[in-house]
């Protein structure tokens, strides 16, 4: 009796700790979802810069992106370069003006190009949008490792010499962005400097661990 007694007694203490320690679980759990909640929103600048450069602003609201805007321009080689050059700085200016403040700005890492001259034309516009930053109060982050256009393309895409409409897709897909009323997929402009931006934004934030990505299916 007294074996049946306290066998019965060990199974209630065991089952009152198994209770005790699920609702802790339960507890922990709970305010670790409304710390989540709490979080402040992240507001990231990603550049792809060239002779036409794109922009892109992203927020990040507990630990998911949102695009907040996105855009570009396209400058001619039959404009001079000082002319090319203030296109640039005009344009980022412009949206850092619409879509700031920004938590941090990150652009595509660049070494040199296919000729002297393209790399001069690149360097140019960096100069430009350093220009535009600086007036703001802002600097674009010195990475480590910096984000080259193959990392971007691997990390985004898994792919790391996908072409643009491929990262284009990719970007969709990261920002859950809506097709347009006849079902075509959200359309980004000519060129697809603008999605590269977004592309590098992402990057960022998925190296980083700064959003989930569970769940995401690059293209």
């Amino acid at each position: 009796m007294r074996a049946s007694q306290g066998t019965t007694s060990l199974r209630l203490r065991r089952r009152t700790a198994y209770t005790l320690f699920a609702k802790e679980a339960l507890a922990l759990a709970d305010q670790s979802a409304t710390n989540r909640s709490k979080e402040p929103a992240y507001r990231i600048l990603g550049l792809d810069l060239s002779s036409s450069p794109g922009a892109a602003a992203i927020e990040v609201r507990n630990r998911t992106p949102y695009l907040i805007a996105a855009s570009s321009v396209a400058t001619t080689k039959d404009d001079t370069d000082a002319v090319r050059n203030v296109a640039v700085e005009s344009f980022i200016s412009q949206f850092i003006y619409e879509n700031r403040p920004f938590d941090i700005v990150v652009r595509e890492d660049f070494t040199s190009g296919r000729n002297k001259r393209a790399t001069q034309l690149v360097f140019g516009s960096w100069a430009a949008a350093d220009r535009a930053l600086l007036a703001f109060g802002y600097r674009a982050e010195d990475l480590k490792p910096a984000l080259s256009p193959t990392s971007v393309k691997k990390i985004v895409t898994g792919n790391g010499k996908a072409e643009k409409p491929e990262v284009a897709a990719a970007v969709r897909k990261w920002l859950r962005l809506p097709n347009g009323p006849d079902g075509s997929p959200y359309k980004f402009r000519a060129g697809y400097d603008d999605s590269d931006a977004c592309a590098v934004a992402l990057a960022y934030l998925i190296r980083e661990g700064l959003i989930d990505t569970e769940g995401v299916v690059a293209a």
